[in-house]
């Protein structure tokens, strides 16, 4: 049997001739559109404050609400995903998504608009779907970059949003609607993509290379295998590490999309369309940032083994915390933009990092430590949710605070270790891929 076992081991981008492909594009496209309903009404807070009178505590309610959900949500599609298979579980979690994200427009107050927040928040469990179904599409060579990648692009959707939602809301403005009417309209575009979407994963992929879960009628003695190796999962320190390192890095990254456009908006007195333009500069870094996270993990992989791949996260989330500071200080816009890119550069790439490193904690349960890990990403926004609940600490103040925090965390990187035999192993196992690669034509991905 090849080292491979069926998963693609290149990504062929312009190709979607193979399950390998077309279920990469397809799971980025999903998280795109999941991420682009999940935090649409961010940059529409401005409009939403005003109509509904909302106070910064409320306002900071909210914040947390939208990713305090999500820690739950992802815990749970982690262990589905092991039970019922990725294609299914991404299907459930778009169609039923779908429905409060256009279901929001009916809030007429600050207790219904958080109800409708709080639930919008599961579709964020989206990610750990997408990170369980490339896992099982691309062998270790290139899982990290085929990792990143997936997800950085479906992250996209947070930029996006940031600057498509203000002019589909001055589209509905432009028809005639009051701004009162105009936002709630606006938030059931992402809910109909969502939709179509949903149905298009449904038929067009698989949840493995040799076919769906169902079909491969998987033995009962391998079923309780996954049930041991859960338990066994979460009672590793390394995971519990992962989940705070993933916090300080895709936690903030939340924490910057549901507050950038206000940040912008207050601080340097700018309309809603230009202050949502800046803030999504931000997402639009997950075109090639996390990408280059995941890459450089494979890359140090290779040559380091699996302890390279630490070390880079380490260093990345460090640079992050200090970008994150710097960032907090600057009072000139153009400088704050610059800033806000260099920022984006770094918590993008540790993201991408730290899923290089993901697929090889615990092969046996890889979609609770997924799930455990990207938990991990919704509780670093909430834990950095409440310090912009509090009326005594400015934004940038929370963001300097934050930025420490950080910086911080990058030492957890050093507990994240691997056994000699492990290491050994995947040496090993890298050797064959390259090899089986070399000797490939691989028609069916060019």
């Amino acid at each position: 049997m090849k080292a491979s076992n069926g998963k693609a081991t290149a990504i062929h981008l312009f190709s979607l001739k193979t399950m390998q492909m077309r279920t990469f594009h397809l799971s980025w496209i999903a998280f795109f559109l999941c991420f682009f309903g999940w935090f649409g009404i961010a940059p529409l807070m401005a409009i939403v404050r005003e109509e509904l009178g909302l106070t910064k505590n409320e306002i900071g309610n909210i914040i947390i609400s939208s990713v305090a959900i999500t820690i739950v949500a992802r815990l749970l599609i982690g262990w589905l995903c092991d039970k019922i298979g990725p294609r299914i579980s991404y299907t459930i979690i778009l169609l039923l998504g779908s429905l409060p994200v256009m279901f929001i427009g009916f809030s007429n107050d600050y207790e219904s608009f958080l109800l409708f927040r709080l639930a919008i928040g599961v579709i964020g469990a989206s990610f750990v779907i997408t990170q369980y179904h490339t896992t099982a599409m691309f062998a270790p060579n290139v899982v990290g970059t085929a990792n990143a990648t997936t997800a950085g692009w479906g992250n996209l959707g947070g930029g996006v949003t940031q600057m498509v939602m203000p002019l589909i809301f001055a589209g509905f403005v432009s028809l005639g609607f009051v701004d009162a009417h105009a936002w709630r309209y606006a938030m059931v575009v992402p809910g109909v993509l969502m939709i179509l979407c949903g149905t298009a994963y449904y038929f067009l992929t698989t949840d493995y290379p040799a076919g769906n879960k169902a079909d491969l009628q998987l033995a009962e003695t391998g079923q309780k295998k996954k049930q041991v190796s859960f338990w066994k999962t979460i009672s590793d320190y390394r995971v519990w590490a992962l989940f705070v390192l993933y916090g300080a890095c895709f936690g903030i990254e939340l924490t910057i999309n549901n507050i950038a456009a206000i940040y912008y908006h207050d601080n340097f007195s700018l309309s809603v369309e230009t202050a949502g333009l800046i803030a999504g500069l931000f997402g639009l870094m997950n075109i090639f940032a996390r990408t280059l996270g995941g890459y450089f993990g494979d890359k140090a992989g290779m040559k380091y083994g699996l302890s390279g791949r630490v070390w880079f996260l380490g260093a990345v989330i460090l640079v992050e915390g200090v970008a994150l500071m710097l960032f907090s200080h600057m009072t000139v816009l153009s400088l704050s933009i610059i800033m806000l890119v260099v920022f984006s550069l770094f918590v993008q790439m540790a993201e991408g990092a730290t899923f290089s490193v993901v697929p090889f904690i615990n092969k046996k349960a890889m979609g609770t430590v997924a799930g455990v890990v990207g938990a991990g990403g919704n509780a670093g926004a909430v834990a950095a949710g409440f310090l912009f609940k509090v009326e005594s600490i400015s934004y940038p103040e929370a963001l300097f605070i934050i930025g420490l925090v950080v910086a911080g965390t990058s030492t957890l990187a050093l507990l994240v270790r691997f056994s000699k035999e492990t290491e050994k192993e995947a040496r090993h196992e890298m050797h064959q891929l390259m090899a089986e690669r070399s000797g490939e034509e691989l028609p069916s991905l060019a």
